[in-house]
């Protein structure tokens, strides 16, 4: 059908037809018509009806993915927008004040080959921090410093989540649908506090009865007591209350003031900005978790779904023990985006709760 549209086309710029007629009668738009007879003018039938060269949509384009997330993530207002959500429209200028000119089509295309839609990118994609920018190139700065006796951890928590039979994507039989019931009893539930290190990509993570201060105090001397052969290390975390707390920052100060008595590393935050999870590296280790160990579980108490988790964290440290590498490359497990820190990235799945 596309041919012939073409012929028609070309047989009617041979014999001087008008191509209003002609796009009308195709039903074609006329831009296409007149890119169609632009091609026949200057390329023959040949380059017309059968082209050797197809590019591929820019949506696939790297350089373009990059622009759209990294203005996506932005709030519109540093772009000088007076909105508190994005729009196309204003995606496209925005973009274009970076140095990348582009279409509608091909923006809406990279936002949905992502795996994301407009009304999600409200909530997930878009951070308000009025020092978005500054925190950003703070932590950006660190990671291009950090020397061989610093480590930068990404810090959060997964859960709490519920002990039963759940959902999620099964290789099945030909005649079987697989079922989960809408109520169930629980068998109790997990919350699991995690750091990823991101210059060893190792993983340190421990159960937590709840979301807290004294949790995450908890975190602070388990990796102190682990990583004692360093000198500072940096901990990043969302905008969460309790990563926040006067009296968190009270104990890093205690531990701060003592560190040149005991030869103690030194505890440095770089929080991330607020309802910017999606820059959170730890997400994408949490997602391949929950992919791998979560869903389709039918775990009968806690005890059994720790040693499975703890076994995949082993199994994962494991890895790049043997296999040396900074978060970014090659990745093992069903980790959803590269874990590494970029400002491009979106490490949070929509899905995987």
């Amino acid at each position: 059908m596309r041919n012939r549209n073409r012929a028609i086309l070309a047989l009617a710029v041979l014999n001087e037809i008008p191509l209003g007629r002609v796009w009308r009668y195709l039903k074609i738009s006329s831009s296409t018509s007149n890119r169609w007879a632009k091609i026949f003018r200057e390329g023959g039938a040949a380059k017309l009806l059968f082209p050797r060269d197809r590019k591929p949509p820019r949506s696939l384009s790297k350089s373009v993915n990059e622009a759209v997330f990294k203005v996506l993530h932005s709030p519109p207002s540093s772009y000088g927008f007076a909105r508190t959500n994005w729009r196309a429209v204003d995606l496209k200028a925005a973009m274009k004040t970076e140095g990348v000119v582009t279409s509608l089509w091909t923006i809406r295309r990279a936002i949905r080959a992502a795996g994301y839609r407009w009304r999600k990118a409200r909530v997930v994609l878009t951070s308000n921090d009025p020092e978005y920018r500054i925190k950003i190139e703070r932590i950006t700065s660190i990671l291009e410093t950090l020397g061989d006796d610093e480590a930068f951890f990404s810090v959060d928590e997964y859960g709490p989540f519920s002990l039963k039979l759940r959902k999620g994507l099964r290789l099945v039989g030909p005649h079987d649908v697989p079922s989960v019931p809408q109520r169930q009893k629980t068998r109790g539930r997990l919350i699991i506090t995690g750091a990823l290190e991101l210059k060893t990509n190792q993983v340190t993570h421990f159960y937590s009865d709840k979301k807290s201060t004294e949790e995450m105090i908890t975190l602070i001397q388990l990796l102190r007591k682990k990583y004692t052969e360093k000198k500072t290390f940096f901990i990043s975390w969302d905008a969460a209350s309790w990563h926040m707390s006067k009296a968190l920052s009270e104990r890093i100060d205690f531990l701060n003031g003592w560190a040149n008595y005991d030869r103690a590393l030194a505890i440095e935050l770089a929080p991330l900005p607020s309802n910017a999870q999606f820059l959170n590296v730890i997400e994408a280790i949490f997602s391949g978790m929950a992919r791998a160990v979560v869903h389709n579980s039918d775990f009968p108490h806690p005890d059994a779904a720790k040693k499975l988790i703890d076994t995949y964290f082993a199994a994962r440290n494991a890895y790049y023990e043997q296999n040396p590498s900074r978060a970014g490359n090659k990745l093992w497990g069903k980790e959803r985006t590269i874990p590494v820190f970029a400002e491009t990235s979106n490490h949070k799945d929509p899905r995987y709760r």
